[in-house]
């Protein structure tokens, strides 16, 4: 009886309170939070040595907020990535500058140092978790390359529209290129889209594809 009886006051499952909060209702305002340190931590610690309960240490958050949202590193990672990059191309105030050359140069807003090579750390990570998990490549192209190629796409509709370009370009295909040679460059080259770059992809391959005349 006294063993049954000392059975009653052990301490309860570590994990149970966390599994009893997976059903409560989201709270969405923690989300650019976790998705900061996640970020964060990418560019300070790699993909591989990161792990969820790092992520809600950073963010102050509890691990069932974390868990609750996402199943696994991998997709936390992606969700993060894919916020940075929306976060980079404003869809309701596009660059309107009088010419496609133009407004491709202005869609990249320049960066310091600093946040040039903390980006180029994280997207090394973000190059790993693709490594390990290949299947995550349609997600990765969602969260890296799609939303440059909408931005792309949206400008040379522009430009064929008040006829800057050929009327039968390809601008479905040409709309991918710079945004899939820049992943290309940061995640494989580990260098910076820099306006040299930029420079050399639009005035060599974008503005000849498109049928258009270089304008300053």
């Amino acid at each position: 009886m006294a063993e049954r009886d000392s059975e009653k006051h052990y301490p309860a499952d570590p994990d149970a309170t966390l599994r009893s909060t997976l059903g409560r209702k989201r709270d969405d305002s923690r989300d650019a939070v976790i998705l900061d340190a996640v970020i964060q931590i990418l560019a300070e610690s790699g993909y591989e040595r990161m792990t969820m309960d790092m992520v809600a240490q950073r963010a102050k958050a509890g691990k069932a907020t974390v868990y609750r949202r996402w199943a696994s590193k991998s997709d936390m990672v992606l969700d993060a990535v894919k916020r940075m990059k929306r976060e980079q191309v404003d869809f309701d105030n596009l660059p309107d500058t009088g010419s496609l050359r133009g407004n491709l140069l202005a869609l990249s807003r320049p960066q310091s140092v600093e946040e040039t090579e903390r980006k180029l750390r994280a997207m090394a990570g973000v190059a790993t978790m693709l490594s390990q998990h290949p299947g995550l490549a349609d997600l990765g192209h969602e969260a890296l390359v799609a939303p440059w190629v909408e931005a792309n796409y949206a400008l040379m509709d522009r430009a064929r529209t008040r006829g800057e370009i050929a009327p039968d370009a390809d601008i479905a295909t040409i709309s991918q290129i710079l945004p899939s040679m820049a992943a290309y460059r940061t995640l494989l080259q580990h260098r910076p889209v820099d306006r040299a770059f930029l420079l050399a992809m639009i005035d060599e391959v974008l503005l000849p594809a498109l049928g258009a005349e270089r304008t300053i």
